[in-house]
């Protein structure tokens, strides 16, 4: 039976037990999808992902899963890995890392106590929002996006966003994969968001990373910002600091190791 060193990391924050927590696992040797998708199960975390060495010096194979399936995109555990790739000497400070992904190459560094990541903007396009978001949310969208397979729906302030009460059942039969809601935020913050994804197995994401690459296109152009300090307001809560560059969107957050442990498979 192989011994398979894990950690879990939480993400876009500095103190554990809040932001988004994500298992890593560094691999010496590959695992089959079924492997890793049997372990993301029994992690039962957001996102558990897979980071293996690859031939190229600097690059790396990177996989995400969910508790249920395989997924293209994920911000919370791209942070984690690399932070925990630092931290194990898999890269070393001051070095770019290249994972090679499902949504192409993704470059990271670390910045002081700031893990950078690079990833793919999400484009947004406004559109009228579904019959069932008004019967979800209530009479309260005050604009709404379509991503590939979730929405993004507008809010009318902070206080919308932070007292919605979801029904997981209700967004699931309504939804694809789920919805982000969001508003303009109050004090430090830019922006505010949810994200609710319980066709994914995630009902609500603590944190979400790939949300974020569709906010900042959403709200660059309604105040025609780049960059954002963003707050997810779930109960554990966390902050990204974005960036737009181009086709391409800067997220910037910190993590902190809660356990390292040892699974057998």
């Amino acid at each position: 039976m192989r011994k398979l060193a894990i950690a879990v990391l939480d993400s876009f924050t500095d103190k554990p037990f809040s932001g988004n927590p994500a298992a890593v696992c560094l691999l010496d040797s590959p695992l089959s999808k079924e492997q890793m998708q049997a372990i993301a199960m029994e992690m039962n975390l957001s996102e558990t992902a897979f980071v293996e060495k690859t031939k190229e010096e600097g690059s790396f194979s990177l996989r995400w899963f969910t508790p249920m399936l395989e997924i293209d995109l994920c911000g919370h555990a791209t942070l984690a890995s690399a932070f925990w790739m630092y931290s194990q000497g898999w890269a070393k400070e001051g070095d770019e890392i290249k994972f090679q992904t499902l949504s192409g190459v993704l470059r990271v560094t670390k910045q002081g106590d700031l893990i950078c990541m690079n990833f793919p903007l999400i484009p947004t396009q406004v559109a009228t929002h579904p019959a069932y978001a008004e019967e979800i949310l209530g009479n309260k969208v005050i604009q709404a996006a379509k991503l590939r397979k979730n929405w993004i729906f507008e809010l009318a302030d902070e206080e919308a966003v932070r007292s919605f009460q979801p029904d997981f059942a209700q967004i699931a039969a309504n939804s694809e994969e789920g919805f982000v809601i969001t508003a303009p935020g109050r004090g430090d913050y830019d922006i505010v968001s949810r994200f609710f994804g319980p066709n994914v197995g995630i009902p609500e994401d603590p944190v979400t990373g790939f949300a974020h690459c569709a906010l900042v296109d959403y709200w660059n152009q309604k105040t025609g910002k780049t960059k954002f300090k963003a707050y997810q307001a779930s109960a554990r809560g966390g902050t990204l600091y974005l960036e737009i560059q181009g086709d391409r969107v800067l997220i910037r957050g910190q993590a902190v190791e809660v356990l390292v442990g040892t699974m057998s498979c």
